[in-house]
């Protein structure tokens, strides 16, 4: 514990006198929202960065433990797309007074939910499309559109957002995937705390080959 306190992932305010940093998960009320313990934004609330959301939408927005969202990053929904496959793309039927029934579902493009792994960073302004699917542990640079999928442990950056490099070799990424640090307990997660912010790159991969091992030998 530091300063007598535990980690509460059900407080919205986890930096004291501070009010535009909240974890997201308590603030909720949609619940085609998901989001996991300990993910934060730099704002004082979500979901208006959640856009052309509504209550008849299908999708949904899912988002995992321990993500960081800085301040202005965009969640573009599904509803957001026009029918494209006619001469106009006119939304009348959404409008009043236009002779125009809402076409069938399967008229508009629809792209499923969107889904953010655990442990991403996404950078001021970045603006994620519908339907995308982002791996664990992946930095999106600032004022990045990311309009398709993003696999684990890789840098994009740029419109459309592009992937810059992998953030660590295969051996450690596989090692971290693997492991899972952001589903074990509090005190588990203290007490690797020196180790998920170690810069020595190589220790950590010796140190994780060990933990892992142990863990698939105590799931035996």
């Amino acid at each position: 514990m530091k300063n007598g306190k535990k980690p509460d992932p059900d407080v919205v305010h986890p930096i004291a006198g501070y009010d535009k940093e909240i974890y997201v998960k308590p603030t909720l009320k949609n619940p085609n929202i998901i989001v996991g313990d300990f993910t934060y934004i730099a704002d004082s609330e979500f979901e208006s960065h959640v856009t052309s959301f509504y209550p008849w939408s299908r999708d949904k927005l899912i988002i995992g433990k321990f993500c960081q969202i800085a301040a202005g990053v965009e969640f573009v929904m599904n509803d957001a797309n026009h029918q494209m496959n006619t001469v106009t793309t006119f939304p009348f039927y959404t409008l009043e007074g236009w002779e125009m029934n809402a076409p069938d579902p399967s008229e508009m493009p629809f792209k499923g939910d969107t889904v953010i792994g655990n442990d991403v960073w996404i950078g001021q302004n970045a603006v994620i499309l519908p339907g995308v699917h982002i791996g664990d542990g992946v930095i999106i640079g600032a004022n990045s559109i990311v309009g398709s999928d993003v696999e684990p442990y890789t840098i994009v950056v740029g419109n459309p957002a592009k992937p810059l490099r992998k953030r660590f070799d295969d051996e450690l990424i596989d090692l971290l995937l693997r492991f899972k640090w952001w589903d074990k307990s509090i005190e588990e997660i203290n007490q690797l705390i020196p180790l998920l912010t170690c810069s020595e790159l190589d220790k950590v991969k010796d140190r994780f080959s060990v933990v892992v091992e142990d863990q698939v030998i105590n799931h035996r």
